[in-house]
């Protein structure tokens, strides 16, 4: 199976970022997550970011800059992690694809259950350096 690429966009307000738990209609749902989707045919990361965001959680968003890669744990997708600012507006959540969302501190974040093991790392190691 060819590998796809996704984004995963660490959406700041301030000192915080948004966290979404996963909805019903999408795999693994209940897990909490950084916003994050496949970018689609012809489009860059960075209009995957904001296409995303609109999406998923109603937020208009500026991507500011790509800082890591990763893979998901099935290899299904290469992850492209950018940090973008979400200054205004409120979030409202697609139902299909968001179960809850909470603006959280990093700290605050590694305390969600359940989380990706992968997202566990980029809040550890990749985010304190940044």
């Amino acid at each position: 199976m060819e590998q796809r690429d996704a984004v995963v966009a660490v959406l700041l307000r301030g000192e915080r970022l948004l966290a979404i738990r996963r909805g019903p209609r999408v795999a693994r749902p209940g897990y909490w997550q950084p916003l994050s989707g496949k970018v689609e045919p012809g489009e860059t990361q960075e209009q995957a970011v904001v296409r995303e965001a609109r999406e998923e959680v109603g937020l208009t968003v500026v991507p500011l800059r790509k800082v890591w890669e990763s893979e998901t744990d099935d290899l299904r997708f290469r992850l492209h992690w950018w940090i973008a600012r979400a200054d205004t507006g409120e979030v409202v959540p697609d139902p299909d694809e968001v179960a809850g969302t909470r603006w959280v501190t990093p700290e605050e974040f590694l305390a969600l259950d359940p989380v990706f093991d992968g997202d566990r790392a980029f809040f550890e190691r990749i985010l304190p350096g940044l």
